[in-house]
């Protein structure tokens, strides 16, 4: 290994001591006693693996360029295997770099989804609901389980908002988790098409916000109950005989940040105030990481984000049947294809985007 992949791989002895270390307790029985910790080395041992699996890769290709470099000198056959080898070690040298590159802590972690209909009134829950459907279709496509948390429908049929759970059936390859996918989907989603309300056939523009959280564990975010301010109040909508009926609709106040959420869409009281406890946590979860990242970033040079949660995001133009996504410039004319779970290209296509610019961060 010459010294600049010495240089660029630098880290690789550490990882290579914390991977033997993680195997060592991992064999040690005891550990499993607390399947809290086990899950964790368990988890972390899963996101180590493609790291030491490319770095053995590269080695192996380094080794047989030196051996038949070496070799040429006696026979000249070897030297026609050179040019081959160069390109292997490249090629391995380029996947190690890119597994190196610095992950998202929440990649691993499902996710909370929360959509909310915005500027349009009808048209724009019609369109939450549009794109609650969508992402239900990908999540079956990958093979995710969902599960609705707590909606409120309008009087069309829509939604005015809902938030939905999404989760991994079991341990996924590394990246294939809900939040490494759909981190991206974050912001305000524009749909430009002529709405069933309209009798004329003009075309309207409203718009729908998605949230994105990470599903935050209990050993995660410790609630703190005294803090908690827990109003009951009479479901309303669609859910059952307990609708109007009783007071099972629950709203909780996080007092130290003000965060509220509410949850009707369980009959009992009990039900309801364990979702609304969920999707506190994940909320509170994230606005700790919001907290870091913009405290990481204040003792750091200015960074150019392409892919940016809080800017409109995307417009949905159904009488061209064109999806364009505004952070990368993403244009697909397949519109209907997409709104019924087809997001594979413009996922792909924020996940390249966010992989060049940590390549492009790496080099500079």
């Amino acid at each position: 290994m010459n010294e600049k992949s010495a240089e660029r791989f630098a880290s690789m002895p550490e990882i290579l001591k914390e991977y033997e270390s993680l195997e060592s307790q991992m064999a040690d029985p005891s550990i499993h006693a607390d399947q809290g910790k086990a899950r964790q080395l368990g988890k972390r041992y899963a996101q180590l693996g493609p790291i030491i699996a490319g770095y053995r890769q590269y080695k192996s290709c380094d080794d047989d360029l030196k051996a038949a470099k070496e070799l040429a000198d006696v026979d000249p056959e070897f030297a026609s295997e050179i040019p081959a080898l160069e390109s292997a070690l490249a090629q391995a040298g380029e996947k190690l770099e890119e597994l190196l590159l610095p992950r998202d802590p929440n990649d691993d972690r499902d996710v909370i989804l929360e959509i909310k209909a915005g500027a349009g009134g009808d048209e724009s829950a019609l369109f939450a609901g549009d794109l609650l459907r969508m992402y239900l279709r990908y999540a079956e496509r990958q093979g995710w389980k969902t599960e609705i948390i707590d909606a409120t429908e309008s009087d069309l049929g829509g939604y005015k908002d809902v938030s939905v759970a999404v989760k991994a059936r079991g341990n996924g390859e590394p990246g294939s988790a809900p939040f490494s996918k759909l981190k991206f989907e974050g912001g305000v989603h524009r749909v430009q098409r002529v709405p069933e309300t309209e009798s004329q056939g003009r075309i309207h523009t409203s718009a729908a916000g998605v949230l994105v959280l990470p599903e935050a564990e209990e050993i995660d975010v410790q609630v703190n109950m005294n803090e908690l301010r827990i109003d009951v109040y009479r479901s309303s909508g669609p859910g059952g005989q307990s609708v109007n009926t009783t007071d099972s609709a629950v709203r909780i106040t996080h007092i130290p940040t003000g965060i509220v959420v509410s949850c009707q869409n369980e009959k009992s009281q009990l039900q309801n105030k364990e979702s609304a406890l969920r999707i506190l946590r994940a909320r509170l979860l994230a606005a700790a990481q919001e907290a870091a990242d913009a405290e990481a970033a204040a003792t750091r040079k200015s960074q150019v984000r392409t892919v940016d949660r809080s800017e409109r995001i995307r417009t949905y133009n159904f009488p061209e049947n064109r999806l364009t996504d505004h952070r990368v410039n993403f244009k697909a004319n397949n519109l209907d294809a997409v709104i019924n779970g087809g997001l594979d290209e413009v996922i792909g296509a924020l996940l390249d985007a966010d992989k060049a610019e940590k390549l492009a961060a790496a080099e500079a």
